[in-house]
């Protein structure tokens, strides 16, 4: 006879608060109106009590492990918020970018997770070149999150990062363009000059484009950077 799980058991506790929290009408949002298409189960738990949860739950590497393994998209999300990025191995990061199967766990891990680890550049240089829309999807969103969370520091990487943004431009696929065009957008936004230079040109260069995707992709990036400029 299977043994009950401890009171204190924390996937179990995760489990049971995505069954008190989750909505039939977020559900049916997820896909009509976020593009959030899950293969695999959903409570439609709102984002809100999700990062409650993780606040209570704490960082737990055995934990995320466990969540990640469920399949449950609520729980692969909260999986970003509790992982403890010092223990993320580079496979660890490739297994966990090829199992998404949508933008929001795609970049979530990157924007909460991946760009904390020091293996981040150099997945997102390996991810750009992958064909697999949410992996390549994953190289860009990375590289935005490094150019938004990363404050000063060598300018270089972004400045190579221009070059992954612009090979993945003729991507037609829809979560691809848009995360390429958010990567450029963010190194756009950066302080250093030279950088924010080489962004610009980028976006006007591609926005210039014959091609149609790369064209979208420029004239997306330009639009928010001229925004961001006048801001500023």
């Amino acid at each position: 006879m299977p043994r009950a799980p401890a009171p204190d058991d924390p996937l179990e506790t995760a489990l049971a608060f995505f069954a008190k929290h989750g909505s039939s009408k977020l559900r049916a949002d997820f896909a009509a109106r976020y593009g959030i298409v899950t293969k695999d189960k959903t409570f439609g738990v709102p984002m809100a009590k999700l990062h409650l949860l993780a606040k209570q739950l704490g960082r737990d590497h055995a934990l995320a492990q466990a969540l990640w393994a469920t399949g449950i998209y609520e729980a692969r999300m909260l999986a970003a918020f509790v992982e403890e990025p010092h223990r993320v191995t580079p496979s660890q990061m490739d297994r966990w970018a090829r199992a998404s199967d949508n933008w929001a766990v795609t970049d979530t891990l990157c924007f909460k997770l991946f760009d904390q680890t020091p293996h981040a550049w150099a997945k997102a240089e390996a991810w750009c070149g992958k064909p697999q829309e949410f992996v390549r999807r994953a190289g860009l969103a990375l590289i935005a999150s490094l150019a938004l969370h990363i404050k000063g520091g060598d300018p270089a990487p972004f400045l190579r990062a221009l070059g992954l943004i612009e090979r993945a431009s003729t991507d037609e696929r829809n979560f691809v363009k848009k995360a390429a065009s958010w990567a450029l957008r963010a190194i756009g936004q950066r302080k250093d000059p030279k950088t924010k230079a080489a962004a610009l040109a980028l976006a006007q260069r591609l926005a210039a484009s014959p091609d149609k995707t790369a064209a979208f992709i420029g004239r997306d990036a330009l639009k928010a950077l001229k925004k961001r400029s006048t801001a500023d």
